[in-house]
């Protein structure tokens, strides 16, 4: 009797309890079809937290296709800075105490990776207040293939690193091998932002023994460069790090150390954004040997022109020489004219005499009229852009028959037909005060500007000042132990440091090599830390180095790690790490009131 009635009981228990299961599988339907009409994003918070909960049962492989799959809802608006900030702070928890990365890796990966940034926070809820406190508890149960922000780090953008992306790993930790040879790089003072393109086009290096990477570095130092060449160099060419050292590479640099201009030479004017073909090079610095530009004569042409070898592994130059044998040149002449004539290998040069060559081939002059013009007044053609034929017909009212034979008779009247382009922009510049103008441009020419072009314009009304002023503080750099082509590059990327006055170079410069005992090739690397005002700089360097004398912060943190985090993250991470902190820290900002 009991027992009949128990089970009554228990019948009638679990029929209410499919009941209610029914109500809610019905409810929940009914309210899911109302989200994809209206909210979609609390959809993909029902998913996300199903996927969630699955997570804690499946394995790290199964974890990197579940969270390549998840729900993404890009935000419409762009987001803030505030946001953003919040957001790197996230990552950068997660990566340095949950994934226990150094605090340098941290911090440039979570602060460099934009594209992975922005698709993090699409995955939480866009309502959220807590930005910060959502992608933490994101991170805290959806792991991330860390491969992404890394690649991303280190300046490929997605599209270029996806194919780089390791099947069946998500940490770092899990390729010893590579961020071993990764650190490598850094640690021999190549901007992470540039082992992007090293990674990409030497992939193989990745996978060196520990110790074989730093063992190949030195071996080009062994070949007479400085360490900031061999930088330069591996940034612009990756592939001199695979296998042994390279032997056209390793001849160029011999012909360059028999020459006053140095071995050296070679970095100041490579860029990380071209491919360059040694051999090509050792034949135009061969050919140029044998024009009759010996050592000294030679020397002074690569310091003068180094576009000549260096851009298109001197393709501009073999073309130049081809087409003036074409026109009727004899080679004798032609080395005649080269060593006359040095400028005309300029780039502007090189486009002017083309130009010239078109005009005089389209009015069908004969190839004899030709070389006699270029060769009396080659030093007129190589300055001078030409219109075209048809528009210089039009200004004269005569067909191209008669254009030539006017030339023919008074080769002279071809400077006529100056480009207007060229006319206007001398109109524009001559308008302002001319010996301001004069002292700029003289200036701006030898920091390599093209006259009268787009750029030098710009750097015009950029750079304020007196050229005797701007060249003052250029030499300021340069006595500070920067090489003459890395100041005009560090200028070029960063024209603001020229309107600071000279003694504020000075003082910036004697803190970082002086006070924090950096090297003067930081700025290379960090041209911006001049711009930082001089009082943020004696404050947070004195407390960096109050710790470091106490082991409580590496030795030798980048500059800008220390200078352009915010206050309350310095604060953090380098104050409140020591138990002393703080009041030193607040001793430091008394002292300078």
């Amino acid at each position: 009797m009991l027992l009949s009635r128990n089970h009554r009981r228990v019948h009638k228990l679990l029929d209410m309890i499919l009941h209610f299961n029914n109500s809610i599988a019905f409810s929940s339907i009914h309210r899911q079809n109302q989200c994809q009409r209206f909210d979609l994003s609390r959809v993909s918070f029902t998913v996300r937290s199903f996927q969630i909960e699955s997570c804690i049962r499946k394995d790290k492989s199964e974890l990197q296709q579940q969270s390549s799959h998840l729900p993404t809802r890009f935000f419409v608006n762009t987001v803030s800075r505030a946001i953003r900030n919040q957001a790197q702070e996230a990552l950068f928890d997660y990566l340095h105490y949950t994934r226990s990365f150094t605090f340098t890796d941290a911090e440039h990966i979570s602060k460099n990776s934009p594209h992975f940034m922005s698709n993090l926070l699409s995955k939480i809820d866009d309502n959220h207040k807590d930005i910060s406190r959502g992608l933490n508890k994101f991170l805290r149960y959806n792991p991330i293939n860390e491969f992404e922000p890394f690649f991303e780090s280190l300046g490929l953008c997605p599209s270029e690193f996806e194919p780089f992306l390791p099947k069946k790993l998500m940490y770092l930790s899990d390729d010893g091998i590579m961020f071993e040879n990764f650190h490598a790089l850094c640690n021999y003072g190549i901007p992470r932002g540039k082992i992007g393109r090293i990674y990409k086009e030497a992939r193989g290096i990745f996978r060196y023994e520990s110790g074989m990477l730093a063992l190949k570095l030195r071996d080009y130092e062994n070949l007479g460069l400085s360490k900031t060449t061999v930088i330069k160099l591996v940034s612009s060419c990756p592939l001199l790090l695979v296998g042994g050292v390279d032997a056209e590479f390793s001849s160029v640099v011999d012909k360059l150390k028999g020459l006053e201009v140095g071995c050296d030479w070679l970095g100041r004017d490579l860029s990380d954004r071209k491919t360059y073909s040694w051999r090509r090079i050792l034949e135009t610095i061969e050919f140029l040997d044998k024009v009759g530009c010996k050592e000294e004569k030679l020397s002074s042409l690569l310091k003068t022109y180094p576009a000549l070898v260096i851009e298109g592994s001197g393709k501009k130059f073999y073309v130049l020489f081809g087409r003036l044998f074409k026109v009727g040149f004899q080679v004798n002449e032609i080395y005649r004219l080269f060593i006359d004539n040095p400028e005309m290998l300029s780039d502007k040069c090189v486009k002017n005499i083309q130009k010239t060559l078109d005009f005089l081939f389209a009015i069908k002059m004969e190839t004899q009229f030709i070389t006699k013009i270029l060769l009396s007044h080659m030093e007129l053609i190589g300055s001078c852009s030409l219109q075209a034929p048809r528009t210089a017909c039009i200004s004269l009212n005569v067909g191209q028959d008669e254009l030539c034979q006017i030339l023919k008779k008074e080769p002279l009247r071809l400077f006529s037909f100056v480009s207007s382009t060229t006319k206007k922009r001398k109109s524009k510049l001559l308008s302002e005060d001319s010996r301001k103008y004069a002292e700029k441009t003289a200036f701006l020419l030898r920091l390599g500007y093209v006259e009268n072009s787009d750029e030098m314009v710009k750097a015009l009304k950029q750079f304020r000042g007196r050229g005797d002023q701007l060249q003052e503080r250029f030499d300021c750099l340069v006595k500070a132990g920067l090489n003459h082509n890395v100041v005009t590059e560090i200028i070029k990327h960063a024209p603001m440091i020229l309107n600071l006055s000279k003694d504020a170079i000075e003082k910036k410069i004697h803190s970082l090599t002086e006070l924090l005992g950096y090297p003067i090739e930081s700025l290379v690397s960090f041209p911006a830390y001049l711009c930082y005002d001089m009082q943020r700089i004696h404050h947070r360097f004195s407390m960096y180095l109050w710790l470091r004398e106490r082991d409580a912060a590496k030795p030798m943190l980048s500059p800008s790690t220390i200078l352009t985090c915010g206050d309350a993250r310095f604060v953090k991470y380098f104050v409140n790490v020591h138990p002393e902190g703080p009041a030193i820290w607040e001793s430091i900002n008394q002292s300078s009131t």
